[in-house]
């Protein structure tokens, strides 16, 4: 019978080890969001749980201190009452009476140990990593009461930690909790894992995107934007208009930089219905002028307060660079969006012979992306350029022709159609060699 109560202690013992080691494993590896949703559940333990993982000096204190103590209780009882009962045991046989109390002794640290780390340590831990934030709910409470218990003895720990870690010069951890990146490695484990949709994940991608983004990196450059110069006559304009797809025009006269205002085409309909003549003029309005050097957040903001979706964009000379739209980041977000009857238009495309067709307008990222490149291209991150046009113009330091190229880590870039003074095609070959390959450097070659 006394055997049965030993063990049974020595169980008990154990078991509150197991307590220990799941709350700690519990609290610790809980994530703050979901606590944070539970507790805007009303769930009271979650909120427990979230303070004690918020501060967790005094919690981890009243842990350690547990754990402490049920293993010097455990060691002590067993090597009082199981190992002199295991010794006398041995007694019995003449042989081993010299080693009875060592073979005892042994046996007892032996079985204590393992039992207590695999049924106090190990297999508390890995349910608690199972089930982090239901665990941390159930035992937060009970935990609290605890630390509240033995408060005096958790105050001399915590300030002896703090102390000791002071003196070590141990600095808090500047880092934010979660960053970007730790955000999109969870976004692309939860597609993997089905979560999420692929879309959905190029979608939150293409959000973070926008914030290291400046409009001139949306907006269509000045040589594409289609404006309307008011001293032609209305006919003119409205043919104009008729010939694309666009619902808002710049106005100016005799010049871009000269600009008036804007056209839109629903205001010049309603004015040909109420005048039956068109009056181009009369549906001007106030234009948005936006800075190339403004961040795309910041942008939205100005199309929130203004009331406006699309804007002029500006240089530092007050010439007007380009114009940007809320289609534009639109687009940003979710890839190109085709309109009626517009052809289909890869900005890079794979060729039978291995090489890749760039549009000149084609973002580095993109182009990296497609290409599954690693390496580091020629100034690229020290913001000379945007898009593969300008990698192209930032080597050769001058307008290319047809033909130019340049080679680096092994990729040969080059020009193979020009539209004036623009960048029209490029090819990319030499891919094989590169995908995936650690980053080289080479030095340019033009072809003049």
């Amino acid at each position: 019978m006394s055997y049965l109560i030993e063990i049974c202690i020595i169980v008990i013992l154990i078991g509150l080890n197991a307590l220990f080691a799941l709350s700690e494993f519990a609290i610790v590896s809980a994530r703050k969001t979901r606590l944070i949703q539970r507790s805007e559940g009303g769930d009271l333990g979650a909120a427990i749980a979230l303070g004690l993982s918020e501060n967790p000096t005094p919690f981890l204190s009243t842990i350690q201190i547990g754990i402490t103590l049920v293993g010097v209780l455990a060691g002590a009882f067993a090597g009082v009452t199981l190992a002199g009962n295991l010794s006398s045991f041995f007694t019995s046989y003449p042989i081993l009476v010299p080693y009875s109390e060592i073979l005892s002794v042994t046996i007892v640290v032996l079985a204590i140990t393992y039992l207590t780390l695999v049924f106090g340590e190990l297999i508390p831990k890995c349910i608690a990593l199972s089930y982090p934030e239901d665990i941390a709910s159930q035992v937060a409470k009970p935990m609290l009461i605890l630390s509240k218990i033995t408060a005096p003895l958790v105050f001399i720990l915590t300030c002896s930690t703090e102390a000791v870690v002071k003196l070590l010069r141990v600095r808090e951890n500047p880092e934010p909790a979660v960053t970007e990146e730790e955000v999109r490695i969870m976004l692309q484990e939860g597609t993997k894992a089905g979560i999420f949709e692929v879309e959905e994940m190029k979608m939150v991608e293409g959000v973070f995107d926008l914030g290291d983004r400046r409009v001139e990196s949306l907006m269509t450059h000045r040589p594409d934007i289609i404006a309307l110069d008011l001293k032609d006559s209305d006919e003119d304009n409205l043919l104009k208009m008729k010939m694309t797809s666009h619902s808002n025009f710049p106005a100016y006269e005799d010049d871009l930089d000269n600009i008036i205002g804007m056209v839109s085409v629903k205001a010049v309909l309603s004015g040909l219905l109420d005048k039956k003549k068109p009056d181009i003029r009369s549906a001007v309005t106030k234009p948005l002028f936006v800075p190339e050097t403004l961040q795309v957040p910041k942008l939205i903001e100005s199309f929130k307060k203004s009331g406006l979706h699309i804007a002029l964009v500006n240089d530092e000379y007050g010439s007007i660079q380009g114009i940007v739209t809320l289609h534009d980041i639109l687009e940003a977000i979710v890839g190109h969006v085709r309109e009626e009857g517009e052809a289909m238009n890869k900005p890079v495309v794979l060729r039978e012979d291995g090489s890749w067709l760039i549009d000149g307008m084609t973002r580095v990222e993109t182009l990296k992306k497609a290409m599954s490149l690693n390496c580091l291209l020629p100034g690229e991150g020290e913001g000379n350029y945007d898009t593969i046009a300008g990698l192209v113009m930032y080597v050769l330091q001058r307008v290319p022709l047809e033909g130019d190229y340049f080679e680096d880590g092994g990729l040969r870039f080059e020009v193979v159609d020009m539209d004036g003074n623009r960048i029209d095609k490029i090819i990319v070959s030499g891919i094989s060699e590169t995908i995936n390959a650690p980053e080289e450097t080479s030095g340019a070659e033009n072809n003049n």
